[in-house]
């Protein structure tokens, strides 16, 4: 077994005992420990314990390798595993299911894998360069459509970029034909793209945390995914995020404006 294919088989069972856990908490607002980093910006009990529990195992099972997460932080390696231990807090903090743990791994800075699990929804996502991607260990593709005009388009909004700006590019795909929307999970705004729940998912800014697993999946189901990790600076400020259907790259692009 190489060592990508060993990480990946941990990841998975690391995963779904993460989703265990955060469930046990989501289950039991009582526990839940609510608090707020900024406006809009959820924190809870679970997401710190779901991250320090990932950095245990990851420490046992793969000592030399570095772990970056929302909650602790963490920085650039050769071997570096990065999670969102729950992307889309605030969905978790109010009973809404739209929620996953996500999990991606890079090496030498190009991503090898992603899992998102998401437990309230019995859904579990995978994707391995060169191996393609999985729902539940069914492979996806992206959607066929071939006009925005037929699309729907999720729109991820950002409080570090301008509100406006926001508005405004919502507005030119509203007027160009597509329907939008906004579910508050990055990553599981990629997955849904990657499966053909959708048609795309954009955000002008987003952080690594939200996209290594997803940018894996999306681009081994068929999307196309901008090379998030290109920049140098990606890991510490974040990128924007686009991913489309193929059949609507060009005009997706030129409306989305983010790439």
């Amino acid at each position: 077994m190489t060592d990508i294919s060993l990480r990946l088989a941990a990841a998975q069972t690391i995963a779904r005992d993460l989703g265990a856990l955060a469930m046990s908490y989501f289950t039991d607002r009582t526990k839940l420990g609510t608090s707020m980093k900024g406006a809009q910006d959820w924190l809870t009990v679970a997401d710190g314990t779901v991250e320090a529990t990932f950095r245990t195992r990851i420490a046992e099972l793969f000592p030399d390798d570095s772990v970056m997460g929302e909650e602790q932080g963490g920085g650039a390696s050769d071997r570096l595993w990065i999670i969102d231990p729950i992307d889309g807090t605030a969905n978790f903090a109010h009973g809404d299911r739209q929620w996953c743990i996500s999990i991606g791994f890079l090496a030498n800075g190009r991503p090898e894998f992603g899992i998102l699990y998401a437990p309230a929804l019995d859904e579990f996502f995978m994707g391995r360069r060169g191996h393609g991607a999985s729902l539940n260990g069914k492979p996806i593709r992206v959607a066929d459509t071939a006009s925005i005009s037929q699309s729907s388009l999720e729109i991820g909004w950002s409080n570090r970029r301008p509100l406006d700006e926001y508005l405004d590019r919502v507005r030119r795909c509203f007027q160009a034909g597509a329907s939008v929307k906004r579910a508050a999970s990055g990553a599981m705004g990629l997955a849904y793209c990657a499966c053909g729940r959708t048609d795309g998912y954009a955000e002008s800014h987003i952080n690594a945390w939200d996209v290594a697993a997803g940018v894996v999946i999306a681009a081994e189901a068929g999307a196309y995914v901008n090379d998030f990790f290109a920049s140098a600076t990606a890991l510490k400020n974040g990128n924007p995020i686009i991913a489309l259907a193929p059949g609507i790259v060009d005009e997706g692009r030129r409306l989305l404006a983010l790439d």
